[in-house]
């Protein structure tokens, strides 16, 4: 009797659930905590370890292009060897992480340990959810799904401020060692509750491409920080964004040629997939490009602690889980396009207002904007999500979520790597065109005005781009040649 027979003869049982079901809650807001829980502690980490902005972003950088790397693996691994085995060895992978970035003496050492937590975290979410398919039946999915929403929607909510109270009261190395606990209590459930699951035997690798990815996404955010810092035409950024280009361009070839790809580009062919995920990369790179400047201001600008710097922050992430719902059951009704377009006209609003803040800008004032900017990004992030899941070719979508995750790590990245260069270079700038024995805050947060603007720009050019979507043709997407939908379990691809 195979597992997915068994599982349908067994009556469902939520008591039955909840067990597995918490183990890889435990396992899923370890990743996300850690995700939130390192921007509140950059000002203390370059003071700590004597570098600058720039070094200390490679910590951020480094990590989400570890999770790209690792994503699309998800599916190949737990074939190869099950999905409970991987799972609780990407979690003990990921606490390894934490453990050595709290033991970290220079910033090097710091990047490198944040690469490791990064390759353990990054299977921790796309075999979580796989798994929730599995263990769920259809009719129930609904309540399931938001019973895992709920923690989803609290870490980003209080990642701020347990790192701000940690990094004021305690030491900036609890923001890491905070995972043990955690993360042992979620490998001792998930030994004893998370169902066995079955080896798919002999399993396809793509390991050329597995080896492009990497040196193409981080050569080409490492040209992209040196060029956005110094110069477009300095040695690294050419040597960084040269090398980057050449693989990307071989990682493309490599992926269209391959009979099992890493990640299916061919999808792109649907011309309202690449309008969606376009739209999708250019909401991500306006939003997590700037979260990281927020504190860097509040702590740097205007001298708050740690923890109020986690509070200040709270209002985005509250919005933010006001806004998801709501864009959830307005898409089922409009569509992603209005949502899109009222979303990023909220965040665009938001990051312009932003741009004008100085050194004594009110709280209240703030606040509001944050809180814009999270109401922004509920409404927007979740239809734009689930339409580049319907406007992929049927035979496709199994292979969307590795590649979306993996490409929003990578944005992500980029958008860390090139505003933090761009914020560098801006504050010398206007330090260059004061007079000798001008305030360098004054400076300082002209140089955060102009990447506030910069994203609020970005996210303007996704109003425009939202105008151009459509709700996809599902005649035009043919089924796959079994005639079976694909299964929501395998979401995460092979």
């Amino acid at each position: 009797m195979n597992e997915k027979s068994a599982v349908a003869e067994q009556p469902f049982s939520l008591r039955a659930i909840i067990p597995p079901l918490l183990a890889i809650i435990v396992g899923m807001i370890m990743v996300i905590l850690d995700g939130t829980v390192v921007n509140v502690a950059v000002p203390k980490l370059v003071e700590y370890f004597s570098t600058d902005l720039k070094t200390i972003q490679w910590a951020i950088t480094g990590y989400t292009l570890a999770l790209a790397a690792v994503i699309p693996l998800a599916g190949y691994m737990t074939d190869r060897f099950g999905s409970k085995q991987v799972f609780l060895t990407t979690v003990t992978m990921f606490i390894l992480g934490s453990m050595l970035c709290s033991f970290a003496q220079t910033s090097t050492q710091l990047i490198l340990f944040r690469v490791i937590q990064g390759l353990g975290g990054g299977m921790v979410a796309p075999i979580g959810m796989a798994m929730v398919f599995k263990l769920a039946p259809a009719n129930r999915m609904g309540s399931i799904m938001g019973m895992l929403g709920i923690p989803m929607l609290l870490a980003p909510a209080l990642g701020p401020i347990l790192s701000g109270w940690l990094v004021e009261y305690v030491s900036w190395h609890w923001i890491f060692l905070i995972n043990l606990p955690i993360g042992i209590v979620g490998i001792i459930l998930g030994v004893k509750y998370l169902p066995k699951t079955e080896k798919k035997g002999k399993t396809h690798l793509d390991l050329l491409g597995m080896i492009l990815a990497p040196i193409a996404f981080s050569m080409l955010a490492y040209g992209v920080n040196e060029g956005g810092g110094t110069s477009w035409s300095s040695t690294p950024a050419i040597l960084g964004l040269s090398i980057g280009g050449v693989a990307l361009v071989l990682f493309v070839i490599v992926e269209l040629l391959h009979k099992h790809p890493l990640l299916e580009l061919r999808v792109f062919k649907s011309s309202d997939f690449t309008r969606g995920i376009i739209l999708l990369w250019v909401t991500q790179a306006a939003l997590f490009g700037s979260m990281l400047f927020v504190p860097l201001y509040l702590q740097q600008i205007r001298q708050y602690t740690p923890l109020e710097t986690g509070l200040i922050m709270l209002p985005q992430a509250l919005a933010s889980g006001v806004g998801m719902p709501l864009g959830g059951r307005l898409f089922d009704k409009i569509g992603a396009r209005p949502l899109a377009f009222v979303g990023l006209s909220i965040i665009s609003t938001a990051l312009y207002l932003l741009s004008g803040i100085t050194i004594d800008t009110n709280l209240p004032m703030v606040m509001m904007t944050l809180a814009l900017m999270g109401l922004g990004m509920g409404l927007s992030m979740m239809p734009l999500n689930t339409h580049v899941l319907n406007s992929a070719p049927r035979e496709w979508v199994g292979r969307v979520t590795p590649l979306t995750a993996a490409a929003q790590q990578v944005v992500v990245s980029f958008a860390v790597a090139g505003m933090t260069g761009y914020l560098t270079s801006q504050i010398s700038v206007h330090m260059a065109e004061m007079a000798k024995g001008g305030n360098p805050l004054v400076a300082s947060v002209l140089g955060f005005n102009d990447v506030f603007f910069l994203t609020s720009c970005i996210a303007a050019a996704g109003i425009i781009i939202s105008l151009i979507l459509r709700r996809p043709k599902v005649a035009d997407t043919p089924l796959p040649k079994d005639g079976k939908q694909p299964d929501p379990a395998m979401m995460m691809g092979h």
